[in-house]
Order: C-alpha cells, then sequence, then structure tokens
C-alpha cells in the first residue's frame, strides 16, 4: 500500500485482514477487518500502537517505508490486546532505543504477552492526562479502564486536535470495503464492548471537555466528520437506551413447528402496524447480528421450543450473551413450545429476570407441538399487547 498521510505529520501504517473467518474467534467478519496503526512525525516520532501478528510483514513493510530509514523514538501502547499489540516485542527489539508508553497497568500486564527485557528507563508510565511532548505536537493520555479490558488509554493530540480512540469508535470490516459505519459499528460495540457501558459513559464525558477533529480508531474507518453523530451513537448505545422503535423476533426452532409459528407472528404484527419487525433463526443467523438488533430496538419477542426439560441450546445461548453483555430496558414477551411439558418459557423468563429494567409483556402463548387456530388466537392477543 501507498503510505496515508492523514496529515502532514500524521501517518497510516496499519493493515486490511481479509483472510480472518471469526473475529475474536466469535464473531462473523465477512467483510475483514482493519488492524489501524499511525506514526506521528515531529523532532520525536511516536508509533500509536502495532497490529495483531497476522498482519505483520505488511505492518512492517508500512512501518520502515513510512520511517525512510528513521527510528521511532517511541511506541505508544494503548491497549495490549493481541490484535494491537501483537508487534510490541518485534518494534522494541528492532529499535532497541525505542521507548514504550504506557501506563501502570500495562507494564503490569506486559509480560503476560511478551519474554524480553526491558530496562527501567525504556519504560515510559503516563498517568490521566499526563503529556509527553514530540516537539510542536503534545500527546495527552486519557485512561479509560474496562474500554473494554482495564490497562486501555486513549491519546489525545493536542496541536491538531486528534483523538487516539483505542477500541472506541471501531467497526468491522476492512478500510477497503465500502459500508455502512452505523451497521457494523453497532456490531461491533455491541458485542464487544456492550457490558461496559457506564465506562464508556466515563469515557465520553472526558472526551467531551475536548476540541476533537478526528478520531483514528484501531479498527474501522478515521472519521473526520461529523463527530456529532457518532459521539451521539455512542452515547446512546452506552446508555442501553433503545435506538429505535422496533421488534426482534428470535427464535429457536427443532423441527420447524415453532419457527413458523414466529414468521407467523411477525406477520401478524406488519398487518397491525407495527413500524419494524426484524426475525433471526438463533440456530442458523449470526448470533453477533441477533444481538445487536436485540440492542437496537425496544422490544423482544423469545420463542423457543423446549428440549430436555429446558430449552432448546441456541435460545439459552442467546439469552447468556445478552445476559452477559448487560442487556437491559427492555421489552419482552415470550412464546414457549411444548408437545407434553412446556419448559421454555420458564427457563427463558429465569434467565431474563437477571436482567435490569426488563418490562415483561403478557400472555406468554404456549403451542402444543403446532399452530392451532386457538394459538393463532392467542398470538393476536400478544401482538395486541405489544403494541397497545
Amino acid at each position: 500500500m501507498k503510505d496515508t498521510y492523514i496529515s502532514e505529520s500524521v501517518v497510516y501504517v496499519g493493515v486490511d485482514d481479509k483472510t480472518i473467518d471469526l473475529f475474536e474467534s466469535q464473531y462473523h467478519v465477512p467483510n475483514g477487518v482493519s488492524y489501524n496503526s499511525y506514526i506521528i512525525f515531529d523532532e520525536k516520532i511516536a508509533v500509536m500502537d502495532t497490529v495483531d501478528r497476522r498482519g505483520t510483514d505488511e505492518w512492517l513493510a508500512n512501518v520502515r517505508r513510512a520511517l525512510d530509514g528513521k527510528a521511532p523514538d517511541y511506541l505508544v501502547i494503548q491497549h495490549l490486546e493481541p490484535d494491537h499489540a501483537g508487534n510490541v516485542q518485534t518494534l522494541a527489539e528492532m529499535f532497541p532505543e525505542m521507548k514504550l508508553v504506557g501506563n501502570k497497568k500495562t507494564f503490569q500486564m506486559l509480560p503476560q504477552f511478551f519474554s524480553m527485557e526491558l530496562a527501567p528507563e525504556r519504560l515510559v508510565t503516563v498517568a490521566e492526562g499526563g503529556t509527553l511532548s514530540l516537539g510542536s505536537h503534545t500527546l495527552q493520555f486519557f485512561m479509560a479502564p474496562m474500554v473494554h479490558w482495564p490497562e486501555v488509554m486513549v491519546t489525545y493530540e493536542q496541536s491538531e486536535k486528534i483523538l487516539f480512540s483505542a477500541d472506541g469508535f471501531g467497526k468491522f470490516g476492512a478500510l477497503d470495503t465500502e459500508e455502512d459505519w452505523t451497521c457494523e459499528a453497532r456490531r461491533y460495540y455491541m458485542n464487544i464492548v456492550g457490558k461496559y457501558g457506564t465506562q464508556v459513559q466515563a469515557l465520553l464525558k472526558k472526551a467531551a471537555g475536548l476540541d476533537i477533529a478526528m478520531i483514528c480508531p484501531l479498527h474501522g474507518p478515521i472519521l473526520k466528520e461529523d463527530l456529532g453523530y457518532y459521539v451521539g451513537k455512542y452515547l446512546t448505545w452506552s446508555s442501553y437506551e433503545p435506538e429505535d422503535e422496533g421488534i426482534v423476533i428470535a427464535y429457536a426452532s427443532i423441527h420447524g413447528n415453532t419457527a413458523q409459528a414466529a414468521k407467523k407472528f411477525a406477520e401478524i404484527l406488519e398487518k397491525k402496524g407495527a413500524k419494524k419487525v426484524s426475525l433471526f433463526d438463533l440456530a442458523r443467523d449470526d448470533m453477533a447480528e441477533a444481538i445487536e438488533d436485540a440492542y437496537r430496538y425496544d422490544t423482544l419477542v423469545l420463542a423457543a421450543s423446549s428440549y430436555d426439560a429446558g430449552v432448546f441450546p441456541c435460545m439459552e445461548d442467546f439469552l447468556n450473551h445478552l445476559r452477559a453483555k448487560n442487556f437491559q430496558k427492555r421489552k419482552v414477551a415470550y412464546i414457549q413450545n411444548g408437545s407434553w411439558a412446556p419448559s421454555a418459557g420458564k427457563v427463558m423468563k429465569s434467565i431474563v429476570a437477571q436482567m435490569k429494567d426488563i418490562t415483561e409483556i403478557e400472555p406468554m402463548v404456549t403451542i402444543k407441538s403446532t399452530l392451532k387456530p386457538e394459538t393463532l388466537a392467542e398470538l393476536e392477543t400478544l401482538a395486541d399487547a405489544i403494541l397497545s
């Protein structure tokens, strides 16, 4: 790739990964992912993070070309997760005079990932609000613990008003892919950072006090225009408030009868005027997208078959994912299926009961094997309750 100049002094040296199938071994990324890394040139040169070892060769070529024979003075480590810090040791050994910049927690965790001897004078420990001068550029550091690891920090470059935001404002998708930012940024946020809304809110309060002209995340595109839109999305997502009015029907069906009921219920809701109905087959559809939409819309309908006196496993998995990501402030309705001893509803309710600020909508509809006229009448009643 050619060097990508963000400004006269800041160069992008990251890489796209189009061969990865599962990000963090669980999230489908059909359009790949970018590992972003930057270099700031001044009297002192600072490299802002490294990349995953999957992109080592291309990244090193980008770095060498950008440096053009120069040696960096600093490597700023904002986040130690391997997709960003995979080449810390590589760069440290390549440039033995280069200093590593991190916070106290960074250097506590660093030996867990790398076996390298670093002289104390090579470690520059920064704290909340601390600064590092590169010449005409000044880096200011703000701690962002649990967004989404405990050692995370973000960096504000004062002269060009650039926020290097670590995983904040990141998204799935390689940079050479043109796609809507919001959809993949939402899926990224809800599934990776979603649990830590309180911590994200705390970081946004810090960012509100800064004059930001550009956001450079560790995944996804550099954000230069309409920054209020992106910040607004993060304010909504991190507060767990519904983003849009709509109904998500997530179903778990063994032989297709619960699926038939879920699809029929979607038709009923749409005929009654529902603005948006989103349908997910939890056994086949992307779990991360189902979680994304559950967070996006204000109402969730859970439809599941009973299984071994419990609930069909993919529904249990879905609900446990929601619980782990701090799902809250939603309306929830239930449809259960059971041929002789329906148990799905009880299990679904028991998991949802562990979530905050959930309003349950009655009645719970029970299907005995297949849809019958009386069951359709109950679905009509439930639809009226949801839309009232």
